[in-house]
This record gives C-alpha cells, sequence and structure tokens, in this order.
C-alpha cells in the first residue's frame, strides 16, 4: 500500500513540475504580440482536433455525424446554452439516422 502512495505522489510531482516551471521563470517575460496572437488560437485548433474525429466516427454513419454536427455548430453560432447545442446534436444525429436517411442521401 505505500508504494501505490509513493507511486501516486511521483507521478503528480512528474505532471505538475513542468507544468509549474514555465508559469514560475516565464511570467515576466513580454512575448511578441504575434506570438501572443499565434497563442489565442491554440485552445481552438487544440479542441478541434479531439472534437471532430469524435463527431465523425460516433455514429453509424457519416451522413449523420455531419448533419449532427452542422446542427451544433448553427446552435453555438447562435449562442445557445450548451446543453441545448448538445442535445440539438444528437437529435440531428438520432432524426436523420432513423427517419431522413433513405430519403436525403
Amino acid at each position: 500500500m505505500d508504494s501505490l502512495v509513493l507511486l501516486v505522489i511521483g507521478m503528480g510531482l512528474v505532471t505538475y513540475i513542468p507544468r509549474m516551471l514555465p508559469l514560475v521563470y516565464l511570467k515576466n517575460i513580454a512575448l511578441p504580440p504575434r506570438v501572443n496572437r499565434f497563442l489565442e488560437f491554440v485552445p481552438y485548433a487544440v479542441l478541434t482536433s479531439l472534437i471532430f474525429p469524435g463527431i465523425l466516427f460516433s455514429v453509424e454513419t457519416i451522413q449523420a455525424a455531419i448533419v449532427g454536427g452542422a446542427l451544433s455548430v448553427i446552435l453555438a453560432l447562435m449562442r445557445f446554452n450548451l446543453i441545448i447545442i448538445i442535445i440539438g446534436g444528437i437529435l440531428g444525429v438520432f432524426i436523420t439516422e432513423n427517419f431522413l436517411i433513405e430519403y436525403i442521401f
């Protein structure tokens, strides 16, 4: 049991130290505006690369996935609540797979 506790503490240190060191040593460094602008887009790019394959390959047909993803994007652009966006995407996939797939594709 003691080795398990030491293992968890060691893993915590291994993940904490690389995150803490740049914050401590680089907090007073002013970055050029182009670098700041680039870094503003990193979270969006990472989230897109994580979410997009999940959208395409989580359902039986690509067409239903595209309809559900497009509906979610439209609802997000209209600034709906996150729960409404998720439910809208799910309903879009459900309706497309069960009722519309043979008619539109």
